[in-house]
């Protein structure tokens, strides 16, 4: 597939074009055409295209955008055109080609993303009017956060607020999913089993903790105000500000909300928003550029604490962006201080970073237990990806599953199972799972938390390496513990619990509540264009509420029986009742692996 895509802003517009394959990595993908117009004024504009730099008569983003086609005279062939749409809210776990209906969703969500979705619709309108037998696609920087659990997303304001969408959404999410998994790649690693923060640094920031494969918070909140200081945006405030400079100097909401957006930052604080400007002025003994500098790294280094104590630790810091990738004193800075953590880095490899090839280099001290990368971002060729991969997958057979119900259990290793029943003692297998070589046990133990105990708990067999206990939410607050949600497997950093049996008690960490997923074999997952790791959406039948499940892990394995598996509190949430089916939807876009 050859996908052209558009990053527009209200003062650029970025573009390339790019050749991909249906299921290939994103390393095998070719550009081939990179292209920008940037900086519109009254005399025109910055251009590039490729190694070709130079000025533009265009005056502002329509002009750009109508130009393209020149610009990108003798390369045929284009499949698609993908468009980076800032805000997607809450209804886009995924890509959307665009229909009528799906253009107006992204413009009611304007007052959410007011920079930035008006420029984002306005090169949408255009492409479908200079390319109208292309199918035209969206992918929302949004989308990536969609995993967030409802405690990061959640502001404790009143209902009636919570109820016309105010909530944490978290941006850069392209951004970030293509770091994460770039870094996973360079420390060949599943992204899967890694904990990441990806620190995207230039004119716009965000912080982002991607947590065994998934966002589970960003720094960026309900619009891309909140968290990081940028170059003309404030981050954290106290909201309590609006009241107080009305009251103080006479200022509407629309002008307070204005200067944060254009006016804060670096460029509030030093007149500046380039941090080679800040940097160059600091040098030079400028008060206001030394403390602005401070301000930067300090709200950095509080985001990388406060995520790694989320994710119950920190495996990988990577630093991409403008200013994360070519600011060796910013990343020294943010770093100096969090060698209590592991995280330290080496003077010479931080010096010496070269990003040729799409390179991740680690720059990390020698013996540190946090590795430290740095990558430039890739956020078109993340969204032709994504739009390659939705348009693949539409065309393929819809496959349905039937949907299994998975109540409290745990799975036991050896260890465990001398300390509960005694020493030899061997689990007697009962009921067969439809899991090939796997069944339930005749035994049962207690679970014992601080709040209380969930008694009769089943054992399911085979035995692990290693102990692993599957509730769900509602049975966190009974035990009183906050379980975290995990694929299986994925136990590092989680809560420990107590086990009972007749014999002995058992402390061991490995409390989860199961994230979604698939089992799924081999012939099935081949004959739907799937692969292990894969991510999908699953709507399920018009019996109780009709659901779509997003997010759901595909765990391909050769003898597999296919279904899907969900604990009891989405079974309550979907309204299941007696057996149920669902169909799995278009692929949503994957990580590298």
């Amino acid at each position: 597939m050859r996908i052209l895509v558009f990053n527009a802003g209200s003062s650029s517009l970025k573009f390339g074009v790019f050749d991909l394959k249906p299921g290939a990595e994103l390393s095998q993908a070719e550009q081939v055409f990179k292209g920008s117009f940037d900086r519109f004024g009254p005399d025109g504009c910055d251009y590039s295209a490729g190694s070709t730099k130079g000025r533009a008569p265009h005056t502002s983003l329509s002009e750009a955008i109508c130009a393209v086609p020149e610009a990108l005279a003798g390369v045929d062939g284009l499949t698609a055109i993908g468009h980076r749409i800032a805000h997607g809210g809450d209804a886009f776990a995924g890509p959307a080609q665009i229909t009528p209906e799906i253009r107006a969703q992204i413009a009611e969500l304007t007052p959410l993303a007011p920079l930035h979705n008006p420029a984002n619709l306005e090169a949408l309108d255009l492409a479908v009017k200079i390319w109208p037998d292309l199918p035209q696609w969206a992918v929302f920087d949004t989308s990536f956060h969609l995993t967030n659990p409802a405690r990061a997303t959640t502001y404790a304001v009143p209902a009636e607020w919570r109820k016309a969408g105010l909530r944490r959404y978290g941006f850069h999410g392209t951004s970030h999913k293509y770091v994460a998994g770039r870094a996973a790649e360079a420390l060949g690693q599943d992204v899967r089993a890694l904990r990441i923060l990806s620190l995207h640094l230039g004119n716009g920031a965000s912080a982002c903790a991607v947590a065994f494969g998934q966002s589970i918070d960003s720094s960026m909140g309900m619009t891309p105000l909140e968290g990081l200081v940028m170059g003309t945006r404030s981050g954290d405030v106290d909201p309590g500000l609006f009241g107080y400079l009305e009251r103080r100097l006479g200022l509407s909401i629309s002008r307070i909300e204005a200067a944060l957006y254009s006016d804060s930052g670096l460029s509030g604080l030093t007149g500046s928003s380039d941090m080679r400007d800040v940097e160059a002025r600091a040098a030079d003994g400028d008060a206001d550029a030394q403390l602005a500098i401070h301000v930067y790294a300090y709200r950095a280094r509080k985001y990388i604490g406060s995520y790694a104590a989320a994710m119950g630790g920190l495996d990988a810091l990577v630093f991409t962006g403008g200013i994360g990738e070519n600011s060796p004193s910013m990343r020294r800075r943010i770093c100096d201080g969090l060698e209590f953590m592991g995280l330290k880095l080496d003077h010479d490899r931080n010096l010496s970073v070269d990003l040729t090839g799409r390179a991740a280099p680690q720059i990390q001290a020698y013996g540190a237990r946090v590795n430290v990368l740095v990558t430039e971002t890739a956020e078109q060729l993340m969204i032709a990806h994504d739009v390659a991969s939705a348009m693949a997958a539409a065309k393929g057979p819809a496959l349905r599953v039937p949907v299994a119900v998975s109540a409290r259990h745990v799975h036991l290793c050896a260890r465990a199972v001398a300390a509960l029943f005694g020493e030899g003692y061997t689990l007697t297998p009962g009921k067969p799972l439809r899991q090939k070589g796997h069944w339930a046990a005749q035994e049962r133990v207690t679970l014992h938390g601080p709040r209380g105990e969930i008694a009769n708990v089943a054992i399911l067999g085979p035995l692990r390496d290693r102990t692993q206990i599957e509730i769900s939410r509602t049975d966190g607050f009974a035990l009183g513990i906050d379980a975290p949600v995990r694929q299986s497997g994925a136990l590092d950093g989680t809560p420990q619990i107590r086990l009972i049996g007749p014999a002995g008690q058992f402390d061991t960490d490995g409390l989860i509540i199961a994230a979604r997923h698939i089992h799924m074999n081999e012939a099935d997952a081949q004959a739907s264009g799937l692969n292990d790791g894969d991510r999908v959406d699953v709507r399920l039948d018009a019996t109780g509420r009709g659901l779509t499940f997003a997010d759901v892990l595909i765990r391909v394995s050769e003898n597999a029986f296919t279904e899907m598996h969900i604990d009891t509190d989405e079974a309550n949430a979907a309204g299941i009742q007696g057996a149920t089916e669902g169909e799995i939807a278009p692929v949503a876009a994957q990580m590298l692996a």
